[in-house]
């Protein structure tokens, strides 16, 4: 009896340890294994001979008012999130991956839910302290009491301590390999600086940091001026040679992008992306493109990409009808404006996984429907019986079609048309609606749309504001319909939830303002097969068919091609990046820049 009693007690126990089990790595992957080795010197996509030196001045539309990105209010300085080292960083040749930086190797759990990571001791920060376990715990906590809401939402029951000087441990109240591997890239703040200011508040000056650059310049909401810190803790570490090469990085602030383009023509800034198809195929001539001192380069995109879309906010009475939206969107004559006012340099947007795997690109199949078919009854029929495609015109620029079904569908909706004008047929007020934009932008296709509305019986009001109230208007959903950026997603990650969940309504991620029962059933299951690409293909293709053909927001266009012009001083490595444009590893090249004028080298 004893005996049975003791081995029943030694079993009790060792059932933890046979439950979890502790692994060790120095580099992770959100699918499959990272590419890189423990013993890897350099990204393959970068020049580890790089020359370190000389300065490059680019451009930013709009103005700032401060130097915290994570403020609550105001606009925050380009590129001030790049001011601090996290514990890991990622490589731009894979999705999902990441290598140490602060970090030098992890212990964790099997299932994700917990993880202790060692720290480099030669981290540092820019005034010579050193980065701690303290900072990382006490980084953490400063999200979670004056961060954004979402943050505090998303890691609810997460703890992190500082265990030994060196050492961090991250509890997760929620396991999950995702939500885990997404701290790893958390922003280290030093503590000595920032327990004496709010998160949530702007910064008038810029706040201690660690990165590769500090901020040595500047004249508010005018220009931004960045510099090489050339004793750089980590410049030597495998995921930083070969990159962060300019000795100055300035960002001069232009309040219109036409004013921009002339300043870039005229040699004021050294390197754009344009973003204008028209001005790509009109406006990149003259003598400095003849000669060559400017080079053009056009850059196929096969990777996921960002899409650019108009989202309607559904709060609104006036979108709150699936009907109303689709007829909107009948309204947008992509055809035409690609033809005539961007010289067909656009591709129709047609997914949220815009050119990967996960877009929904044909019928649903056996694993799709057994995801679907139980919530039949809350889904458009089309998610089941149709394949997502934009409604495409004859590019004419008047196409009766698309617009005689805009009509019915408004007709149907209880938007008849008296007399040229849309009226709720209970209230008799007319349809109409403001489209907020920001100012200084390319917004030729804002006419055209709001012609074709017209012929609807539809009232468009454009409102033009300047970024900082575009950015309060947003944060307080004061809007009926915006422009949004919906940025490249490689894989359906957790962090789906801050843009559709319906938990997360006050995200201004959720610009549509979505809150429905399936997308939150979606993506709860997306989180819980994070790394499991077999459970993950259906569920991102079920997805994208329920935010498509649910109509939340109306597909515009991506660059299948990204332009870029440079000023020929710069020079970067033969190998591009396949998920970025890669200009941390570009350098200011000597002996290009002796053949140019004294006065742009």
């Amino acid at each position: 009896m004893i005996l049975r009693l003791c081995l029943l007690l030694i079993a009790l126990f060792s059932l933890p340890g046979q439950a979890q089990t502790i692994k060790e790595s120095f580099a992770f992957a959100v699918i499959g294994e990272p590419k890189y080795a423990v013993n890897f010197s350099h990204f393959d996509y970068v020049n580890p001979a790089a020359p370190k030196g000389g300065a490059v001045t680019l451009s930013e539309i709009g103005t700032f008012d401060n130097f915290n990105r994570y403020a609550l209010r105001g606009k925050a300085g380009v590129r001030t999130e790049s001011l601090y080292d996290s514990l890991f960083t990622t490589s731009d040749d894979e999705p999902g991956s990441y290598y140490p930086l602060v970090a030098e190797m992890a212990r964790y759990a099997d299932d994700y839910s917990w993880a202790e990571i060692t720290l480099n001791p030669k981290a540092r920060f820019h005034d010579g302290s050193p980065i701690t376990a303290k900072d990382v715990a006490f980084t953490f906590q400063k999200f979670m009491t004056e961060g954004v809401p979402q943050f505090r939402l998303y890691y609810k029951g997460t703890t992190v301590k500082a265990i030994a000087p060196l050492t961090v441990r991250i509890e997760m109240g929620q396991p999950g390999k995702e939500n885990l591997l997404s701290l790893f890239t958390l922003a280290i703040f030093p503590e000595s600086f920032w327990r004496n200011h709010k998160l949530s508040d702007p910064l008038a000056m810029p706040p201690l940091a660690s990165g590769p650059y500090r901020i040595t310049s500047w004249k508010m909401g005018q220009y931004i001026v960045y510099s090489r810190v050339k004793d750089y803790w980590g410049a030597n570490l495998p995921v930083n040679r070969g990159r962060w090469n300019f000795d100055t990085i300035r960002y001069d602030y232009y309040l219109d992008d036409n004013v921009a383009f002339e300043a870039f023509k005229a040699g004021a800034f050294d390197m754009r992306i344009e973003g204008s198809a028209r001005n790509w195929a009109t406006r990149y001539i003259g003598k400095n493109f003849d000669n060559h001192n400017i080079v053009k380069d056009e850059q196929k995109n096969t990777s996921a990409q960002n899409t650019r879309w108009l989202a309607f906010n559904i709060q609104r009475p006036v979108f709150t009808d699936r009907n109303v939206r689709e007829a909107i969107t009948l309204a947008f004559d992509f055809e035409w404006m690609n033809k005539a006012l961007f010289y067909s340099a656009y591709s129709r947007a047609n997914s949220y996984f815009q050119n990967t795997e996960y877009a929904a690109r044909n019928y649903p199949d056996a694993d799709e429907l057994v995801l679907l078919a139980p919530m039949k009854p809350d889904l458009p029929p089309e998610v089941f019986t149709s394949i997502y495609q934009p409604p495409v015109s004859d590019g004419g620029g008047f196409d009766r079609d698309n617009l005689l079904k805009a009509s019915k569908l408004l007709d149907d909706a209880g938007w008849p048309l008296k007399g040229q004008q849309r009226v709720n047929a209970k209230t008799g007020k007319p349809l109409r609606f403001e489209l907020l934009l920001g100012s200084g932008g390319n917004n030729q296709w804002v006419l055209p749309f709001q012609h074709s509305l017209s012929r609807l019986g539809v009232t468009l009001e454009i409102r033009q504001v300047d970024n900082a109230q575009l950015n309060n208007r947003l944060r307080s959903r004061d809007y009926d319909m915006m422009p949004v950026l919906w940025p490249a997603t490689p894989w359906p990650g957790s962090d789906l939830q801050i843009a559709w969940s319906s938990q997360y309504i006050d995200s201004t991620y959720n610009a549509p303002g979505v809150q429905n029962p399936v997308v939150d059933k979606l993506i709860a299951d997306i989180i819980r097969w994070q790394g499991n690409k077999e459970k993950l293909l259906p569920l991102g293709r079920a997805l994208d068919r329920v935010l498509t053909w649910n109509y939340y927001q109306l597909p515009m266009w991506y660059m299948a091609e990204d332009r870029i012009a440079y000023w020929d001083k710069l020079s970067h490595p033969a190998m591009r990046p396949v998920y970025s444009l890669g200009f941390d590893t570009w350098w200011y090249d000597v002996n290009k820049a002796a053949k140019l004028p004294a006065d742009r080298r």
